[in-house]
């Protein structure tokens, strides 16, 4: 189907450009939301008469979403979210809930100008793209934690998501400190080489003593 644009749209043309697109994205969504005319000579001629006043709401708008783009581009928003040990989300952040999350913070923005390839899935700092106005984008960072302490950790750099070996280390210093020096295990070295030099001596005096019973007893025979 071909149109007739009524600003610029990313990868289809500027203003006033008649072009050819797929009748269904025509139909659900230039021609309803007043982004483009089908092209004929009625609207030709409409487009033409309007082209004044197109304009100068074209850059009315532009110059308030400009405004905004000084204000918003590079800040950052946090969205608390449950997630396991891994950083995996118990579900998803999408365009509706970065969209909330910014309104929140005192920014007006519509869900469509929210710039999300795909929803996001884990925890971290992430990149997303806004288009205030055709001619205008700017990038903020989305902060996904789980705590306002996770959110802060992670403007820092630190990964919440490491696995601390600090129990690790305690065991081994544990561990330590039972066998401190070598001393006390020369002594129970110690003690148990006498144990078994008693035993040792044992059998010797029982076979003596075993002995003297015989000849005792073959005296009296």
């Amino acid at each position: 189907m071909k149109v007739i644009l009524l600003e610029r749209i990313k990868r289809l043309g500027q203003m006033g450009d008649e072009v050819t697109v797929k009748p269904g994205f025509a139909r659900n969504y230039l021609l309803p939301v007043g982004k483009a005319l089908r092209a004929n000579k009625a609207n030709r001629t409409l487009f033409e008469t309007q082209r004044v006043q197109l304009e100068a709401r074209n850059l009315e708008a532009k110059t308030e979403a400009s405004a905004v783009a000084e204000k918003i581009d590079g800040k950052h928003f946090v969205a608390i979210r449950q997630a396991g040990d891994t950083g995996q989300l118990y579900g998803s952040v999408a365009t509706r809930d970065i969209t909330d999350v910014i309104t929140e913070n005192g920014y007006s923005i519509a869900r469509n100008q929210v710039m999300l390839d795909r929803p996001i899935k884990l925890l971290g700092l992430h990149d997303v793209r806004l288009s205030l106005h055709p001619e205008v984008e700017v990038s903020v960072i989305i902060n996904v934690a789980r705590t306002d302490e996770e959110a802060m950790r992670q403007e820092r750099g630190e990964d919440v998501t490491a696995i601390d070996d600090g129990g690790d280390e305690e065991e081994v210093i544990a561990a330590e400190d039972i066998f401190e020096g070598d001393e006390h295990a020369e002594q129970a070295a110690a003690e148990l080489g006498d144990d078994d030099a008693g035993q040792g001596d044992a059998e010797p005096a029982k076979k003596r003593t075993s002995e003297a019973s015989d000849e005792a007893a073959g005296d009296e025979k």
